[in-house]
């Protein structure tokens, strides 16, 4: 049984985009993050992407606006974004306040700006299996983990529990595909899925973004199976100083044991996501100096 170590992987991923941008010559890739007021999960975790974007070479300029602001206020700052040609990339943070729908604020950002990928062109483009979209961050990152562990998927059953626009769609769209990694059998389980176990058990690769804590037990897993573990759950631990830890969505001391290969949590697709938000970031810069992107 490998445990797939997904900060070594991201961290491989950053030494090459720092590699390529340090060889572009005069302009470099710049990401804009809009966070809107100041929840402490969203703080932190867009300091930790702007930390990650300078250490690659990309520069990343931060909007904060209060959460009392109302979605034409906010569309507003988003357009003047998009207008702005020396903005490669755009990432709204997310949760947003509950008066603002999010998915009518993610498809106000430029598809080519779009560099977490919830955009319905770049969800449509990736369908289409276009090379010059945006795959969302966490999907991109289980692909390339996939890719880098040299796991074969070429007529494997693959198993997604979720069914979110943020992972479960895209990802069960990516491993469809006809390329490495995808031609894969896909199949899709949720909450409202009967008999969930009798699938998950037929999966060759099981993809867990379900969202609960340590749904995935021994009893839904085919011995040899290759088990991408997505959730990151808080649960209460009086051990820790912080009075919780962090467990994914599979109980990993019991499925591991009947795994070929498992991710952790934390530390297995976590580091990837922020990794494939650079790797998007630069890809958006490159974009921009062609002619050939859907603009």
């Amino acid at each position: 049984m490998e445990i797939i170590d997904g900060n070594e992987i991201a961290s491989q991923i950053i030494d090459e985009l720092t590699e390529k941008v340090r060889e572009f010559s005069g302009n470099k890739p710049v990401v804009l993050f809009i966070r809107v007021g100041e929840d402490p999960a969203s703080v932190s975790y867009v300091r930790k992407k702007q930390r990650t974007a300078e250490k690659i070479g990309i520069t990343s300029d931060l909007l904060v606006l209060p959460d009392s602001i109302t979605q034409p206020e906010l569309i507003d700052k988003i357009s003047e974004a998009n207008h702005n040609p020396g903005i490669h990339g755009i990432l709204i943070q997310a949760p947003l306040p509950s008066h603002i729908d999010e998915r009518d604020i993610f498809n106000h950002v430029l598809p080519q700006k779009d560099v977490d990928g919830f955009n319905a062109t770049n969800l449509g483009l990736l369908c289409q299996e276009r090379d010059d979209c945006f795959a969302s961050c966490t999907p991109a990152g289980i692909i390339e983990i996939l890719k880098r562990q040299n796991i074969v998927t070429e007529g494997k059953h693959v198993v997604v529990l979720g069914r979110s626009l943020i992972v479960g769609k895209p990802v069960g769209m990516l491993m469809l595909r006809k390329a490495f990694p995808g031609n894969s059998t896909v199949t899709f389980c949720h909450s409202r899925t009967a008999n969930i176990e009798n699938i998950t058990q037929q999966a060759d690769i099981l993809i867990a973004a379900i969202g609960k804590p340590h749904f995935v037990g021994e009893g839904m897993i085919k011995k040899g199976a290759t088990v991408i573990d997505v959730g990151i759950n808080r649960i209460p631990d009086q051990s820790k100083k912080s009075g919780y830890r962090l467990v994914g969505d599979v109980d990993f001391e019991k499925v591991a044991p009947l795994c070929t290969s498992i991710t952790p949590v934390p530390g297995g697709v976590g580091p990837m996501t922020v990794a494939m938000l650079m790797s998007n970031t630069v890809k958006a810069f490159e974009l921009s100096l062609s002619t050939n992107s859907y603009t």
